[in-house]
């Protein structure tokens, strides 16, 4: 057949890397043996369509093949009372109420991104959205945590082949942007962090979460013997071809040109009803199973709905509906061609199926049928061109592979204070990884769907400060809200993988908390570097250590997550990170708490410890200091805070409330001023120095304003709760004066912190 070649493996070492290079299947040498041992004991040789399904299913994107070792030791044991799936599906499937779930996912598009920066990012959101429509779950809500070099680098620095961070900072908000509004989904929470790690390696991460009634909760596995796979939405194309083993490998100098193809082309015209005509088939139970196209395209999807329920598959692949002409078998079976969804339908839905796909204008055609057989063939035009064990395709390598300590600088550096405390501030307030990002916020349509309670941005309008959390209300019938936070600070994570991946995870605790929300569940996204360099694989390790640390004691775990390896380019790799979606549950919408001060003669009050943990701060950063202690975190302590609060706020104790994270306290007030332009007048006293007081970023922290006649109720809860505080202030005025131990250490207007805020980004990108 001249659309299919067989693959002669009977060659040495050299060839077989040759050959691995030359198809770009992605594959070692050691793995291309076993796949010989496999053919040799079938007695004949490999396809060229075989072997490219190979190279996608064992790639480290779709086998986890570095990471799962890891992953199965320290998280996948975490367990949650709520939980009805936890990780084995495309998304993780939560109990909301006695009637609904919510579904989670959280994904990474990095090297798409850094390739084509539109087209990577937006596609990135539109296969988020159907790895939960896939579970039956109506999207309400997208999460867009986001990483990048600073966009003011000088071109100088950038490597010849590396896009200027500037334009590819742009680029991927503008591409999440108009895929998230055109398919009418908010984006209502994520982060935006820059870093000089991200240079050539950018992270663009993305989440969504939908709501679900439990009777109509589908998998992705198929129902029985002689299901037909129906396959609906877009047309199958050359674009995305080696997506997933293009993602796992090292960006080179050649990447930009030589993997422009392995960038889907996303459609969210298209994907807006193909999510429609898909919910309405599964309300009406007229499908036994669905899935998505994502890495590997058919060549996954397939085999892994029927290996699912123990079954097989035989595919007619030119049934497939394709908008190139001339794609050779195996480009068709391993494209990543976006707004794709698999279904299983039994024989007598199938006209019912394909009516409703047809009154949303969305192609839908039968490609295939279950088998009983554990295995795999395709036809091409009538001829026999692929089979092969289900098992052996879908299970992949594994390995353990070896670690190598990297030595952790904890020593104290002997620093002076700033000369000029006000200067100081205004430098951490205005420096961008602090500043406001609502340059980036306000393009993204954040209340469409009408569900939106409180946004990324609370307060007066156009003076309005960062929220811990967003909030949704995903039933009409119903006040009881999803709260979403979405954090991690890779400066940390860099300096010591283990406490900065615990601090992410106590972030969107006391995010979710400072809402009045429980925190439900968490979903990961963990970007790293190149796992076959044992210092970035030890990183891999301590990080998840580190987030089972604090997961398995505060009430909630993991339900969902995905991992990033070979960030790494011609400018090196990435900083470490594992970047948190926390999701929180409020039994009434109407009680949410959030960060502006509300009213004058107010407390304040300084809940948790401050301590000398300065390693990895705004502070040292601009001051280029180096050394000392990365914040811990004793999940003890964060539990016991979390609950003392909750219990206030559930009594209506807390007029507003602010987590402590980066840029330290002085931040946290600063934003808390800003959004009602009630200032506050600070007298900290402690032990610490006043530059330690202010701009420590010690974990387990909070701000709160209380009234006075709620003071002795909330000082006697946290007592209760063993949880440390400080009454260190009162609201009032229009300025944040501030006092360390009866020294003044600045008096800053609220304009003048308004002004210093919110200009960054804009004077930047305009």
């Amino acid at each position: 057949m001249s659309d299919v070649a067989e693959i002669n493996l009977e060659v040495s070492d050299f060839e077989l890397k040759k050959i691995s290079e030359e198809t770009g299947i992605g594959l070692s040498v050691d793995e291309l043996k076993v796949v010989q041992e496999y053919f040799q004991k079938k007695g004949r040789k490999p396809t060229d369509i075989e072997l490219q399904a190979l190279g996608q299913a064992w790639s480290e994107h779709c086998c986890y093949k570095s990471s799962k070792y890891y992953l199965k030791k320290y998280l996948f044991h975490l367990k949650a009372p709520q939980n009805i799936n936890v990780i084995k599906e495309d998304a993780g499937i939560i109990e909301f109420d006695k009637d609904h779930a919510y579904a989670v996912a959280l994904e990474s598009h990095n090297h798409p991104s850094a390739i084509e920066p539109y087209g990577g990012a937006a596609t990135g959101i539109g296969g988020i959205l159907r790895d939960v429509v896939c579970m039956g779950a109506q999207p309400i809500a997208l999460i867009d945590p986001i990483f990048f070099a600073l966009p003011t680098t000088k071109s100088s620095v950038i490597p010849k082949s590396v896009k200027h961070p500037k334009f590819i900072f742009s680029g991927v908000v503008d591409g999440i942007r108009d895929y998230g509004n055109r398919v009418g989904i908010p984006t209502i929470a994520g982060m935006t962090c820059f870093h000089s790690g991200y240079l050539g390696n950018c992270l663009v991460n993305v989440g969504c979460v939908g709501i679900v009634n439990k009777k109509d909760i589908i998998y992705s596995k198929v129902g029985n013997v002689s299901d037909y796979f129906v396959l609906a939405g877009g047309g199958t194309g050359r674009d995305g071809i080696h997506g997933v083993t293009f993602a796992s490998k090292e960006l080179d100098d050649d990447s930009a040109t030589a993997s422009r193809s392995a960038v889907q082309v996303g459609d969210p015209i298209t994907k807006e009803p193909l999510i429609h005509a898909c919910l309405e088939a599964n309300e009406k139970k007229l499908l036994t199973g669905m899935k998505d196209l994502g890495g590997g395209g058919l060549s996954c999807v397939v085999g892994e709905m029927a290996l699912a329920a123990g079954f097989g598959a035989k595919v007619q692949l030119e049934n497939v509906h394709l908008k190139e002409k001339d794609l050779k078998p195996w480009e068709i079976w391993v494209s990543e061609s976006q707004e794709r969804m698999m279904m299983s339908v039994r024989e007598e839905h199938l006209k019912e199926v394909l009516k409703i796909f047809e009154k949303w204008d969305v192609p839908a055609v039968i490609i295939g049928q279950v088998i009983p057989e554990k295995r795999m063939e395709l036809t091409w035009k009538g001829d026999k061109i692929y089979d092969m064990d289900l098992e052996f395709v879908t299970t992949g390598p594994s390995y353990k592979r070896p670690i190598r300590p990297v030595r952790i600088n904890n020593e104290h550096n002997n620093y002076s204070e700033p000369e000029n405390y006000e200067v100081m501030i205004k430098t951490i307030i205005n420096s961008l990884n602090c500043a406001s990002k609502d340059w980036v916020i306000r393009q993204y349509d954040f209340e469409v769907r009408a569900r939106t309670i409180s946004s990324s941005l609370v307060g007066h309008i156009n003076n309005e400060t960062h929220a811990d959390a967003a909030v949704i209300k995903p039933l009409e019938s119903s006040q009881r809200g999803l709260v979403f936070t979405s954090d991690v600070n890779p400066n940390t994570v860099a300096i010591d993988p283990f406490w900065g991946s615990a601090g992410a995870v106590d972030e969107c605790v006391r995010n979710i908390v400072a809402t009045g929300a429980r925190p439900h569940s968490f979903a990961d996204c963990l970007n790293f570097g190149n796992p076959e360099k044992p210092d970035k694989m030890w990183e891999f390790s301590q990080a998840v250590q580190g987030l089972a640390h604090v997961a398995g004691k505060i009430g909630a775990t993991f339900v969902s997550g995905n991992v990033s390896l070979y960030n790494e380019g011609p400018a090196g790799a990435c900083p470490p990170t594992p970047t948190i979606l926390g999701i929180g549950i409020i039994d009434d919408v109407d009680d949410i708490i959030t960060v502006p001060f509300k009213k004058e003669g107010n407390l304040v009050y300084l809940v948790g410890k401050t301590r000398d943990e300065m390693a990895g701060s705004v502070y040292f950063n601009l001051r280029s200091l180096e050394g000392g202690k990365v914040p811990k975190v004793n999940p003890y302590e964060l539990a016991n805070a979390s609950a003392g609060l909750l219990e206030l706020a559930n009594m209506n104790k807390i007029s507003s409330c602010h987590d402590i994270s980066e840029g330290g306290l002085i931040l946290a007030l600063a934003e808390m001023c800003i959004g009602n332009g009630i200032g506050a007048s600070i007298h900290i006293k402690d032990l610490l120095r006043g530059d330690i007081s202010l701009f420590s970023e010690s974990n387990t922290r909070w701000i709160c304003e209380v009234e006075s006649k709620d003071s002795d109720a909330f000082e006697s809860n946290l007592q209760a709760h063993c949880t440390s505080f400080a009454l260190i202030g009162t609201t009032g005025g229009t300025s944040l004066s501030i006092t360390h131990n009866k020294r003044k250490l600045a008096d800053l207007p609220i304009s003048e912190l308004i002004k210093e805020w919110q200009a960054p980004l804009w004077e930047i990108m305009g």
